[in-house]
């Protein structure tokens, strides 16, 4: 009798974490399926594959990323027929097809209902691709390459039984045959634990501490690249520290060539791309790297306001935490914030590329932190009524339990 579910992530458990946490406390079953590199969790069972071949150099150049997902999708369906052998006949399959891990399970668990998590669909116009020109400028190749990059996710979309984006905007990427089969359920964020609270000294690697009442503007950039607007934000950091003397810039996230949006040019890290014209000083502007989340969430807690810009594009957990956490919010008018932030209800919402509108929005919370109470408490209101894990909990369960689980 088939029971439980089995958890597909190249880099398992990724978003399912507190899901398959959740599972496992209410009793249900569940095992799963990542790259060799995936972590795991404890109490899982869990099978791990490793590549049995690299792609050809010979592959024709728009079948790459095909032969790459269908390569991963054969390696996770000899894990999954080890764990079959073993004993495992899941309920139902719960999988991220990014990687094309989902590709071959129906051969092995024919029937078994299977869930695909929708992240973001891959388009070459009108989403992140040629939204911003200066870096990635279009070209009829680059179209056709990030239209090859959607086949093998495709296939697990239209062979699922459930489909289930964490936003609207990302439920919209995917393809119109299949948005009648789309529940929006956002993980969320375990908002009893991140809530607005007193801050604290922070302490900055050289030793220094900023001290609660500092003009501080926060903002996370976890591969510190354009596609989350950190071009914009560094050109419009110079008005700001020249008309608020006293104020402090906190900036969270690894300096590396690895990226969403891209890799950088001339060898240099995206950092170094978009700081390389803008004056700043050093003493004021802290590059803090990746820090542990509670010391991140600390950081946050101090800002008289979070700058969060993104393309087109998946939403950010840090944007969500941010709003739990009481923040005034100063994002990008584009698409992804519309799911989370009204201007001028619970924060504000700027034109993408225009930097002068986003130094004067940095300088007034500065100069006038009060003025932001009523965004801030209304963006704590919208994080507990849309993004709480336990809603996001909850609907999961419902909709497991419906498909068998």
């Amino acid at each position: 009798m088939p029971s439980g579910a089995l958890f597909v992530h190249n880099n398992f458990p990724g978003q399912f974490r507190d899901l398959i946490g959740f599972l496992v406390e209410q009793g249900v079953p569940c095992a799963g399926i990542g790259q060799n590199h995936a972590i795991g969790m404890e109490g899982v069972q869990m099978g791990r594959y490793g590549l049995p071949k690299g792609t050809g150099s010979d592959v024709f150049t728009y079948a790459v990323r095909a032969e790459a997902d269908l390569i991963r999708g054969w390696g996770a369906y000899r894990m999954a027929r080890q764990l079959k052998a073993a004993g495992w006949d899941p309920a139902v399959i719960v999988g991220h097809p990014g990687w094309g891990e989902m590709a071959f399970l129906e051969e092995l668990f024919p029937g078994t209902p299977q869930v695909a998590f929708a992240e973001f669909f891959y388009r070459p116009h009108g989403l992140d691709v040629g939204f911003d020109t200066e870096f990635f400028p279009p070209s009829e190749d680059n179209a056709l390459r990030v239209i090859a990059k959607n086949p093998v996710m495709a296939l697990a979309y239209a062979n699922a039984a459930a489909i289930v984006a964490p936003t609207r905007f990302q439920a919209s990427t995917l393809p119109q045959g299949v948005l009648s089969n789309v529940r929006i359920i956002h993980e969320g964020v375990d908002v009893d634990a991140i809530r607005p609270g007193p801050a604290e000294p922070f302490l900055l690697p050289d030793g220094r501490l900023i001290a609660p009442g500092t003009p501080v503007i926060t903002h996370v950039n976890n591969n510190m690249e354009p596609l989350r607007g950190l071009h914009i934000f560094a050109r419009a950091l110079p008005r700001l520290l020249a008309e608020v003397p006293e104020a402090q810039v906190l900036i969270i996230g690894q300096d590396t060539k690895q990226a969403y949006g891209g890799s950088p040019p001339d060898d240099l890290t995206w950092r170094e791309v978009c700081f390389r014209d803008v004056e700043i000083d050093p003493a004021r502007v802290h590059f803090l790297g990746k820090l542990p989340h509670e010391q991140m969430l600390a950081a946050l807690r101090l800002g008289a306001a979070h700058v969060y810009y993104t393309y087109p594009f998946v939403l950010s957990w840090s944007l969500v935490e941010a709003m739990a956490l009481g923040c005034h919010v100063i994002g990008s008018d584009t698409a992804p914030l519309h799911d989370a932030i009204e201007d001028g209800v619970n924060g504000r919402l700027l034109p993408f590329f225009d930097v002068e509108a986003l130094s004067q929005a940095m300088i007034a919370a500065c100069r006038n932190p009060g003025e932001s109470a009523a965004l801030r408490e209304a963006a704590r209101a919208t994080a507990v009524e849309r993004f709480s894990r336990d809603k996001g909990r909850a609907a999961w369960l419902e909709l497991l339990r419906g498909l068998g689980a």
